[in-house]
Order: structure tokens, then C-alpha cells, then sequence
């Protein structure tokens, strides 16, 4: 099977066809660097890397560039410096070490490219210079704005009516604008922002033309795919494509020469919401990490098929972590066995390449597991290696069994709950079980969970989620 995505411009699956076989290049919006990222900022990361690791598995891994931009210059980075009188690359470069940190936590690879705005500048600039030579962007008083009119295919990426675009729209009502839809590509900085010198006067770039920079000087145009959250496609990207567009004198059709397919992934919802830093009702990656092992948090994340809404609960977390238990469980059980070298099946390929869908990946992987419990002797290798291959395609089952069950526990705490667990052997092999029990107590005030199976106690470190 060959892989199909879903493409929003088309609204419909369409067979993957790169560019260029041997240079696939895919775009992410990445994070504003202000602060701790919620779980819901990091659901395009782990989605997307999911598409990577998968393009770099059919077309080679030197074959695919990936890049997710940085927007380090904006209104909250802004406050964020003043409130702690800094600089604001000072606030930029502390949550981007963080972000690529717990990011990397969630198993995400990072991507070959990470463009930042404040180090796009010149290319911002020479843009803007290219929309007013085309007669798609105009200056006034000390902005630059892009002129909506000037591209006919405005609106046909959300597929929203004009009234609703002008609603919807991040932008300011002001009396300079040509037409109300009209966003600004320059603006001039307020006192005590950044600022840079440009043929406009001095000031700081809009919002949508630093991705349609980044994108142009990264990796060139047209990109294979273009991919983000959903709450992105009105207005960042279909203002994006529109000045992409135009900027290249592609005023009237092919969108096809900017973006040959546009990915999105659904909202995580807290309850009925979906999660925002504005509404307060988030759950941050970074203390999300200390509560439970990145891996489960993953697979959380792709418990759902990405285009789907997905509702963010502690019982989420739990069942992904009873899900990866039964899997390592499988691995823990067959640690006698040296995996063979083996290709990634072609059952859980197929769940893959059929738009990225991982709820039927994930089925095929208890598949895989099953089947190394109940293989015959002679092709348990075979069938540690298939589980393996697969698992590890999409960043799961890179750890040791082990420590994947004991995670947490450092070697004191391992000594004190293995004499326990032998002691409680002892007492239930004596028939002691008031013994057995006060020991089973003690452990689970330790926050150890036991599990008695036919080849004797094993024990976990339990989440605090």
C-alpha cells in the first residue's frame, strides 16, 4: 500500500507524491517561546513526528527535511521580558531549551530545521519588499499591510465565507486598511519593544508573514506538505498561503506551488474545551514529564486518530500506560530471546501509510505482541524482532523492559522492594497471608504495584498523575 494523506486544501485522501523522491519537505508551526508548553501544543509535535519518522522510513532518512519554526518575537514574549526586565532572547532561549527538552521526553526526533523570526529578519523583509513590487501589499501610516483583494483564491484553504474571515481575523479594525480583511505584514514597535530598521520605518513583523519567510529561506517552494493544529488554518494559514502566493506573482490559482498537501490535527480538549493558556485550563508537558513516562504520554497523544478531537483525562494516561505494560510485558517475558533482524510488518505499515492511522498501528502492535507469547520456540526471535521493528518506527519500546516497569526507583528503593517481595514469596509459599498481606501494604505505601503472574512477582513504580 502506498501511503495517503488527508489533505485539507482537497478535503480528501489523496496518494502521497513528493516533489522530489529524493528531497521531501515537510513544514510545521512550532511553538511561541514564553513560556512551559501545554500537552496540547505538543500534540502536532508527536503527530508530526510520527509523519517523519515515516517518510524517513520509505524514502530514507537523508532524503526527508523537516523543519518547525521558533516565533521568538510577539506580544506575550514581549510582556513575558518586561515583567522580568530582560531581554527577550533571554526569555526565548530559556523556554526553547525547555520546549526541545520535553519535547525529546515524548520520544519527538528533533527536526532538521528550526528556523527562529528574530534570525529570518532579512528574508521577512525582502518579502514584504516582493508583495508591494506585485501590488499585493501597500504602507500605511508606518504599516505594511497584505491587500486580500489582490489574491482570488483568498479563503479557499478554511473554505469560510469573507464576513466570517473578517470576524474570525487576528487583525486590528483600523481606518488605513483598504478592506477590513487586510493583515498587517509590518507594524511599528511600541515603546520599549524590539525593533528593527526597514524601508517602512522601524518596527517588527506580523504574525503570518515570519512562517512564509522561514518556509522560503528553509526549504524553498513548494513544500510537500504543510502541517499544524487545526485552530491554525483560518487565519495563519490561509493568510500564509495567500502572501506565499502572491509574493511569487502566483496571484490566481495553483495553490499547488506553495503547499502540495496541508495536514491539520484535531484539538485536545480538557472536558468540553479545548486546551488554552487563555481559558487556564491546561495541563503543561513539563510537569506532566515528572508525573508519568514520556512514552505514555505519546502514546496518549496517538491513542486517536490525529484529525479527531481527543479529550485529555488522568484515565487517558493510565490506559496508555496499562496499554505500553502489556507490550513490555511481552518483551520482559521473552528476554531469553535475542530479537532477529526483521522488517517492520506490512499489516502495521499499511495502518501507517493509510493517513496515520495509529489506533489501527496500535492494534496491529498487540497483534505483534501476541504473537511473541505464543510463538513456537524457533520463531519467537522472529517475532521479537517484527514487534521491534514496528514499535520502534514510531518511538515506542526503545527502553528496557525493566526499567520501564521499575522507572523511578533508584537502587536503594529496587534492594528494599525486591527483600519485600521475596519476603512476601515466603510468607504466601508458608500460607502466612496475614504476613503476605502487611508485606503487600508496605509496598503499596512504597507506590510499588505488584503483579503476580505464573512466572512468579514482578512490580512497578505507579504513575502520580
Amino acid at each position: 500500500m502506498a501511503l495517503s494523506l488527508y489533505d485539507t486544501m482537497a478535503r480528501e485522501k489523496r496518494p502521497f507524491v513528493p516533489r522530489d523522491p529524493a528531497r521531501v519537505t515537510m513544514y510545521v508551526c512550532g511553538p511561541t517561546v514564553y513560556n512551559y508548553a501545554h500537552i496540547g501544543n505538543a500534540r502536532p509535535v508527536v503527530v508530526f513526528d510520527v509523519l517523519f519518522r515515516l517518510l524517513r522510513h520509505l524514502y530514507g532518512e537523508d532524503a526527508v527535511i523537516y523543519a518547525a519554526n521558533v516565533t521568538d518575537v510577539d506580544d506575550k514574549i514581549n510582556r513575558k521580558a518586561a515583567e522580568e526586565g530582560v531581554p527577550i532572547d533571554t526569555i526565548t532561549e530559556r523556554y526553547l531549551a525547555i520546549y526541545n527538552e520535553d519535547m525529546a521526553t515524548l520520544g519527538a526526533l528533533r527536526p532538521t530545521h528550526q528556523p527562529r523570526a528574530t534570525r529570518t529578519m532579512g528574508a521577512i523583509k525582502a518579502m514584504i519588499e516582493r508583495l508591494v513590487r506585485n501590488n499585493a501589499a501597500y504602507a500605511a501610516e508606518g504599516h505594511v499591510l497584505f491587500d486580500t483583494q489582490a489574491y482570488s483564491d483568498y479563503g479557499k484553504l478554511s473554505r469560510q465565507p469573507m464576513e466570517d474571515m473578517i470576524a474570525g481575523a487576528r487583525v486590528d479594525v483600523a481606518p488605513y486598511k483598504r478592506h477590513p480583511a487586510d493583515f498587517v505584514l509590518w507594524k511599528p514597535s511600541k515603546e520599549n519593544e524590539p525593533v528593527w530598521e526597514s524601508p517602512w520605518g522601524p518596527g517588527r513583523p506580523g504574525w503570518h508573514i515570519e512562517c512564509s519567510a522561514m518556509i522560503e529561506e528553509t526549504l524553498g517552494l513548494p513544500i510537500d506538505i504543510h502541517g499544524g493544529g487545526i485552530d491554525l488554518l483560518f487565519p495563519h494559514h490561509e493568510n500564509e498561503m495567500a502572501q506565499g502566493m502572491c509574493a511569487h506573482g502566483h496571484a490566481h490559482g495553483r495553490p499547488e506551488a506553495y503547499a502540495r498537501y496541508w495536514m491539520h490535527n484535531g484539538f485536545l480538549n480538557m472536558g468540553a474545551e479545548k486546551m488554552s493558556k487563555s481559558l487556564g485550563n491546561v495541563s503543561l508537558v513539563h510537569d506532566l514529564v515528572k508525573q508519568a513516562p514520556g512514552e505514555a504520554l505519546r502514546w496518549a497523544l496517538l491513542v486517536g486518530h490525529y484529525r479527531a478531537p481527543l479529550e485529555w483525562t488522568g484515565e487517558l494516561i493510565e490506559q496508555a500506560r496499562k496499554a505500553l505494560d502489556r507490550l513490555y510485558g511481552a518483551l520482559r517475558r521473552a528476554s531469553d530471546v535475542e530479537a532477529a533482524p526483521a522488517e517492520v510488518p506490512q499489516a502495521f505499515l499499511a495502518a501507517l501509510e493509510d493517513d496515520l492511522n495509529t489506533p489501527a498501528a496500535f492494534a496491529e502492535l498487540f497483534a505483534l505482541g501476541s504473537r511473541l507469547e505464543t510463538a513456537a520456540p524457533a520463531d519467537r526471535a522472529r517475532a521479537k524482532g517484527e514487534l521491534l521493528a514496528a514499535a520502534n518506527l514510531i518511538g515506542f519500546l526503545a527502553g528496557d523492559p525493566e526499567v520501564w516497569f521499575q522507572g523511578g526507583a533508584d537502587e536503594a528503593l529496587r534492594a528494599r522492594v525486591e527483600a519485600l517481595i521475596a519476603a512476601r514469596v515466603e510468607a504466601r509459599a508458608a500460607k502466612n497471608w496475614s504476613e503476605a498481606d502487611r508485606i503487600r501494604d508496605e509496598l503499596a505505601s512504597l507506590n510499588v504495584e505488584v503483579m503476580d503472574g505464573p512466572s512468579g512477582a514482578t512490580w512497578r513504580i505507579r504513575d502520580t498523575v
